[in-house]
Parts: C-alpha cells; sequence; structure tokens
C-alpha cells in the first residue's frame, strides 16, 4: 500500500500536534490566571487551530491517496483559519489598529475559496480540488496572506520590540515565505512539503511567545501576592505606630524592596480639618505601571489613614483632659495632675497645696452682662491664674466659675496666703470698677505623713474657700478649727437626713393677735426638730438645712401639718419659706400636693426680702401664681433689707411684718420715727402689717398707739403645739388689759 507522504512527516506532524495540544493546556491556565485577557484567549485559540492543523497533516500523511479529498478540505480550511487568526491575534499582542475590515475580507475570500472547492468537489473533481482550481485558488489564498501580512508590517512596525518579539516576528516571516512557497511552486511533492511544514516556525515563535508571557503572568501573579503582603503589614504597623513619620518610612522602605527602586520617597502633607495626603513617588521618574501605581496608592492610603486616626486620637484626649473654654486642664486631668504630685511629694517629703479660687457673684453678674461677657471673664481668670500661679504647678478649671491651682513643694502657710491673696486682690475682672467680680480663695495643705487623698484634699480646700465668701475674708487656709466645723456640719447633716426619715420634725403653733382685743385671729406654724429627746433651737440647724436642700422636704411637711392645724384649728395659717424653696422649679406643686386643692384663702405665705431677692423673676413669677389661687404673702423681717422700700411696690405681697429689731426700738425717738414711716409706706401701698418679736406691755401698748392692728411675740403667746387661749380678755374701761 502506498502512501501519500513520507512516515517522517507523519511523525513530525503528529508530534507537533500533541505538542501545540500541551501548549494549548498552559495556555488555557495563562488565560484563566490572566482574568480572561484578549492575548492570552487569542493565543488558546491560534494554538487550537495550528494543533488540529498539524492533525490533519499528519493524518494526509498516513491516509491512502484516493480517500484524502475531504481531509484535503477541511486542512485547507483550517489553513485558512489560521491566517484569519493572525489579525486579531497580532492586533492584541501588539495593540494594532482596528481589525474587522480585515478580518471580514480575509473570510470572505476563503469563504469563496471553499465554495468553489465544493463546487469542484460536486461536478466530480477527484483528488485534491485545488489542483484543479489552479489560478482561482491561488489568487483566493494569497489575496488573504497579502492583506494579513500588510496589517502585521503596520502594526509591529508602531509597536516596542521585546527579543521575544523580534524572534517571533522573523519566525513569522519564514512561515509566510514558506507558505506563499507552497501555493506557486509546480513541484507537487515540494508544494506537499511546504504545505504540511509552513506552520512548523510560526508554532515554534507562538509557543515561546505564549511561554514567555505564562512566566511573565506567573511573576506578576507572585508580585501581586507580595504587594498584598506588604499593604497587609502596613496595615498591622499602623494599629502599633503612634507616629504617622514611621509609618511613611516603613511603607517607603516595604515600597523600594518590593520595586526594587531605592528611589521612591514618601511625603505627607497636612491639610484642613485634621485630613492628610501621602504620596509615594520615584524620585528618578521612573516610569510605573497601572499595577505598582495602584500599589503606591493603597500604601499612601493606609499612611493617611494612619495620621488622620492619630490626629482625632489626639483631639479626643485633648478634649477629654482639656477645658474647651480657657485651654486650661479640666477635672479629669487634675484628678492625674494632683494624684501625681502627692506621690512626688510623699518620696521627696514636701508639701502640696490646694488653691481653690471661685468668681464673687459670677452668676448675677453672668445674667446681667450675658454669657459672652461670662465667657470672656473666666478666660481673664485663667490668664490671670497662669500668670501668678509659679511655672512649676499646675492650674486647672474643674467647672462653672470654679477654678483649682496644684502647688508642689508649697511654702509655709503665710507664703499660701500671700499667694492666695495676690491671686484675690491682682485680679480686677477687666475693669477697674468696684463692682467687678473678685475671687474667693482657699487653701488646704497635705504633709508629708498624711494620708494621700485627693478627693479629701479638693473638698478641704473647696470648703476653705465657701467659708472665705461667707465671711468674706476673700482668702482662708483649711484649719482645724474649720475641720472640726465641718465635721460637726457634716453630723448635724446625717442627723437632718435621719430626722427627716424618722419624721423627728413637728410643727408648734404661735398665735397672731387682734391688738386691741388680744383675740387670736391668725396661727404661724413654725417647724421643730427634737433629736435624741431634746428640741435643737433653728438657728442650729435652719441654716445647714436651707444650703443643703433640706428644707424642701421640712417644708412640704410644715405645709401638710399647717393645713392640718387649719382643719382641727378653723384659724388661718402662715407658713415661712426659704429662698432655696422657692427657688425650687417644682415648688408650686409641692404646695398644692401638701396643702390640698381648697381654702387657698386661709393660707400665707411668708418669704423674707433676700428670699425674693435670690431669684427676682422665678420668685417673682411663683408667689404671684400662689396670689392668683388667693394665697396671701407676707413679707417677713420688713426693713432689714438694704432695698426693700424702693421695690415694695413691685413684689406680689399682701402684708408686711416688722422686723423685731424696730420693735425693740420703739420707745427710742428715732424708733417710734422709723416705725411710723413704715407704717405711712405700708399704708400708701394698702398693706397689711403685722409687728412681730413683740416682749413687753410698753412695747404692746406703744404700737396700739401708733395704730398697729396686728401683733406677734411671746408676750402674747409663745409656739406650741396646741392652741393658745382664743376670744377676747377681759379689761377695764378704757385701759388695756394687763398680762
Amino acid at each position: 500500500m502506498g502512501f501519500s507522504a513520507p512516515t517522517w512527516a507523519a511523525l513530525v506532524q503528529f508530534g507537533a500536534a500533541g505538542l501545540v495540544g500541551g501548549f494549548c493546556v498552559l495556555h488555557w491556565v495563562w488565560w484563566r490566571g490572566q482574568l480572561r485577557q484578549a492575548g492570552a484567549a487569542w493565543t488558546l485559540i491560534w494554538s487550537t487551530m495550528f494543533a488540529l492543523l498539524f492533525l490533519a497533516n499528519g493524518l494526509l500523511a498516513v491516509m491512502p491517496a484516493g480517500s484524502t479529498g475531504i481531509l484535503h478540505f477541511v486542512r485547507a480550511q483550517l489553513l485558512a483559519a489560521t491566517v484569519v487568526l493572525a489579525l486579531p491575534a497580532t492586533r492584541a499582542y501588539a495593540q494594532g489598529p482596528p481589525v474587522r475590515m480585515h478580518v471580514v475580507v480575509a473570510t470572505l475570500l476563503y469563504t469563496a475559496r471553499a465554495a468553489a472547492w465544493i463546487g469542484v468537489g460536486l461536478a466530480g473533481g477527484t483528488g485534491s480540488p485545488g489542483l484543479t482550481l489552479g489560478a482561482v485558488d491561488s489568487v483566493t489564498f494569497l489575496l488573504p496572506v497579502v492583506l494579513v501580512g500588510v496589517y502585521v508590517v503596520k502594526a509591529v512596525g508602531k509597536a516596542p520590540l521585546t527579543t521575544i518579539g523580534s524572534v517571533l516576528v522573523t519566525l513569522s516571516a519564514v512561515s509566510t515565505v514558506a507558505l506563499v512557497a507552497s501555493v506557486l511552486v509546480a513541484d507537487p511533492t515540494l508544494r506537499e512539503t511546504l504545505t504540511i511544514t509552513w506552520a512548523l516556525p510560526l508554532c515554534v515563535g507562538l509557543e515561546a511567545l505564549g511561554l514567555a508571557r505564562l512566566r511573565h503572568a506567573q511573576w506578576e501573579a507572585q508580585r501581586q501576592n507580595l504587594m498584598r503582603d506588604a499593604v497587609a503589614r502596613i496595615s498591622n504597623a499602623a494599629w502599633f505606630l503612634k507616629d504617622p513619620e514611621s509609618l511613611l518610612l516603613r511603607a517607603r522602605d516595604e515600597s523600594r524592596t518590593l520595586l526594587a527602586d531605592p528611589t521612591i520617597e514618601g511625603s505627607l502633607r497636612t491639610l484642613s480639618r485634621g485630613r492628610f495626603v501621602t504620596e509615594l513617588f520615584s524620585d528618578a521618574g521612573r516610569p510605573l505601571d497601572l499595577r505598582e501605581r495602584g500599589f503606591l496608592i493603597d500604601l499612601a492610603q493606609i499612611v493617611s489613614a494612619h495620621a488622620e486616626r492619630a490626629e482625632l486620637a489626639e483631639r479626643l484626649a485633648r478634649a477629654a483632659f482639656t477645658d474647651s473654654l480657657t485651654g486650661l486642664p479640666n477635672r479629669h486631668a487634675l484628678d492625674e495632675l494632683l494624684t501625681a504630685a502627692l506621690d512626688q511629694a510623699d518620696v521627696e517629703r514636701t508639701r502640696v497645696a490646694v488653691i481653690y479660687c471661685d468668681v464673687d457673684r459670677f452668676k448675677q453678674a453672668n445674667d446681667h452682662h450675658g454669657h459672652s461677657w461670662g465667657d470672656a471673664l473666666l478666660v481673664q481668670v485663667a490668664d490671670h491664674l497662669r500668670s501668678v500661679v509659679p511655672t512649676e504647678s499646675g492650674v486647672a478649671r474643674v467647672g462653672g466659675d470654679e477654678f483649682v491651682a496644684v502647688i508642689s513643694r508649697a511654702g509655709t502657710d503665710c507664703d499660701l496666703v500671700e499667694l492666695g491673696s495676690a491671686l484675690r486682690n491682682g485680679f480686677t475682672g477687666g475693669g477697674t470698677s468696684a463692682s467687678a467680680p473678685r475671687l474667693s480663695v482657699g487653701i488646704a495643705t497635705w504633709e508629708p505623713g498624711e494620708p494621700i487623698d485627693p478627693e479629701n484634699l479638693l473638698r478641704d480646700a473647696d470648703t476653705a474657700m465657701l467659708e472665705a465668701k461667707r465671711t468674706r475674708s476673700g482668702v482662708l487656709v483649711f484649719d482645724r478649727p474649720l475641720r472640726r466645723r465641718v465635721q460637726s456640719e457634716l453630723r448635724l447633716r446625717r442627723a437632718l437626713d435621719a430626722g427627716i426619715a424618722d419624721r423627728e420634725f413637728t410643727t408648734h403653733f404661735q398665735p397672731i393677735v387682734d391688738a386691741r382685743t388680744l383675740e387670736v385671729v391668725e396661727l404661724e406654724a413654725l417647724a421643730r426638730w427634737t433629736h435624741r429627746g431634746q428640741m435643737l433651737q433653728p438657728a442650729e440647724w435652719l441654716p445647714l438645712a436651707e444650703d443643703s436642700g433640706l428644707i424642701v422636704p421640712i417644708g412640704e411637711t410644715l405645709i401638710a401639718s399647717a393645713r392640718h392645724g387649719l382643719d382641727r384649728f378653723q384659724l388661718p395659717v402662715a407658713v415661712n419659706v426659704a429662698a432655696r424653696q422657692i427657688s425650687d422649679p417644682h415648688f408650686l406643686e409641692l404646695v398644692e400636693r401638701a396643702w390640698g386643692d381648697s381654702e387657698w384663702v386661709r393660707l400665707t405665705i411668708e418669704v423674707t426680702e433676700s428670699a425674693l431677692l435670690a431669684d427676682d423673676a422665678a420668685a417673682t413669677l411663683t408667689l404671684q401664681a400662689l396670689r392668683d389661687r388667693g394665697v396671701r404673702i407676707s413679707l417677713d423681717d420688713f426693713g432689714t433689707g438694704y432695698s426693700s422700700l424702693s421695690r415694695l411696690a413691685t413684689l406680689p405681697v399682701d402684708i408686711v411684718k416688722i422686723d423685731q429689731s424696730f420693735v425693740r426700738e420703739i420707745g427710742t425717738a428715732h424708733g417710734e420715727a422709723v416705725l411710723r414711716a413704715i407704717l405711712a409706706l405700708a399704708d400708701a401701698h394698702r398693706l397689711e402689717v403685722i409687728a412681730e418679736g413683740v416682749e413687753t406691755a410698753a412695747q404692746l401698748t406703744a404700737l396700739v398707739g401708733l395704730g398697729v392692728t396686728r401683733v406677734q411675740g411671746n408676750l402674747l403667746g409663745r409656739p406650741s403645739p396646741d392652741l393658745p387661749v382664743r376670744g377676747p380678755r377681759p379689761r377695764r374701761h378704757g385701759v388695756l388689759p394687763a398680762r
């Protein structure tokens, strides 16, 4: 049996088909790894066509000559496909111009050639149809080859060639020459030889290019993994490095190592509102590919985010430990400062002093001048403290108008008093007016060997400041007598709490009588406290009850007892109310709850002038609301304040009670003149008058002579839990009854 080609040719063709088929598997892996890029895809498709072409050539070499017509046709179409696929593959490799029209023209020519082959076959041609077609076959085959060659020259001529690219172009030229020669030569044997071998050089170059790009893809994948690892390392380092500059240096070193470029530098610039921008760049101007630029941008963004996070953390720390208005340390920072100072002093065996400063009458001045003025004043206080307090000491604002200075290695008490005086006298409140706010200063010291208790030291200094404010001394050092008084007040405060809880407070009633008939016309309810079987005088506990706010529950109990007294004795009742009670925003609700919803006209609320002046607007509104319900308002201790006479017309009052200090002076000409003036003023404003503190018959006689209609005092009845004698007393005609 004869064969159409030598056996060696068949072996070469089958070997080439198998080898190219194996490369196709690698190209498929490359295509998958390159995220289906065009170059990898066309290399896979073109290599597949070559493998099929080699397989067809091998089959033609081993099949009998009379049965190869269809296989010749298949090989011709595979050959045409490899020629046409050269167009998109070249464009993908060299980034050439659009190739669609070239593909269409070449495909049409090869389609016409295939149609001619089919026509000859149907007409009864035998053997190879190409041998019968002659010139038509050659023209339709060579024209697409020429078209492809022109496009390849145009595309490759504009693209930079690498070494492997140059080898591929050279081998492609050899294959093209062999392919053209296979059509033009006349010797059938040589033609067949060229036909089955022309693709071998091109396949060698194509597979070499594929392997080179596959290795490059593997290198890119490895580099991408290294970049990802570097980004992860920089991200982790951002949590441990506090300095953004240190993180920038580490990011720069990572990029230098990974990109093999020692000229890479970095910069970190601050923008507005706590924003930062970071740049990593090649100082030598080396061009960077897209992946390298993305890598540097990722590192730069991590550094910028770390810088912004560090800036935010610093701002939050400042906000947590710094007063936003004055820039001084706040209460949290003061705790740390004082604790550190005490620990250091305990080691050095030195004194520590705490100076507590408060602005006198700050609330009233702030309400009068406005909050902007108040803020400016606090800033002035902070600047004043900074300038006067020694530089090695610390100053803090603990809230409101209160400031604290911690003095390490403090001197003697005289030195501290001198410093406190400088703080008080050196501050003028932004002016020289005598009414400008001043500072009250309290000083407390810690001695070596004493327990380290920052809170107690601050409390002692605060107590000294409050005592300096109360006594108007200005500067006061916390000493043993003050400590004893504070401890006594603390014990009294605890006793007050227990007394309220145990219902130790009772109500006594003192009569208010008609000055002429001595008939009891009204009762005044007074709170009395019996503690451990002994009744304490109001002067002993009332100031502390008002200062601590315990007067509010005591007052509620008193009003409720007054209502029971009304129901029991059927007499109008007057109740004393302190300034702290009126300033309570729920005072009106408290009165309604304790008194009930009826008999308002038989209730009198007694307030002092100081209670009205403590919060003028709020007190006036509250008392007016009570008057609207029918409650009578009495101004107690009238005449002892500094502005009662000028403000009497504006106060919501119905009764004035003349203070006992004026009653005691009624026997003198001066005292009688003052009482006449008060009575004339009350008459002008149509106010009722009650004289309190009547102790003698002479005082009673004089008051009646001045026209006072109601009086109150121990002469007429002491406070007691029971009702005093009620009704007119016997008297001789025209003479006031004797006691």
